[in-house]
């Protein structure tokens, strides 16, 4: 299994982003992946508002994405806080994959189907 840095929107519109980045989470699971989402983790925390506090999320969420085995781009729009994930991954020789809105709709299938051990009763 590998471990998955998801990159998706967040600023701007955040409950859609919120909604839009848990879908991608969905889909890495769906696809036999674990995830890390820093962008969903790091505003439980820190203000999202606040220009340090942004910074220091982005610059924390790039020292886990050396941690991981490969960046996934989600959506059809690449923000600025993206395209530094984008770049950090480059830096890092870290695989880049991008993900189109309509390429998640289409192969969404649930996790439990791929992973029937998920829906044994213990």
């Amino acid at each position: 299994m590998k471990l998955i840095y998801v990159a998706s929107p967040y600023a701007g519109d955040i409950e859609r982003n919120t909604e839009f980045a848990k879908d991608a989470c969905r889909f890495v699971m769906n696809e036999g992946h674990a995830f890390f989402a820093p962008h969903l983790l790091y505003p439980q925390v820190l203000n999202e508002h606040d220009s340090d506090d942004r910074r220091l999320g982005l610059d924390m969420g790039k020292e886990a994405l050396a941690h991981c085995d490969e960046l996934w781009v989600f959506g059809d729009t690449v923000s600025r806080g993206m395209q530094s994930e984008i770049d950090a991954a480059r830096e890092l020789g870290i695989p880049i994959k991008y993900v189109a809105a309509q390429e998640m709709a289409e192969r969404e299938r649930p996790f439990a189907e791929r992973h029937p051990f998920c829906s044994m009763r213990l």
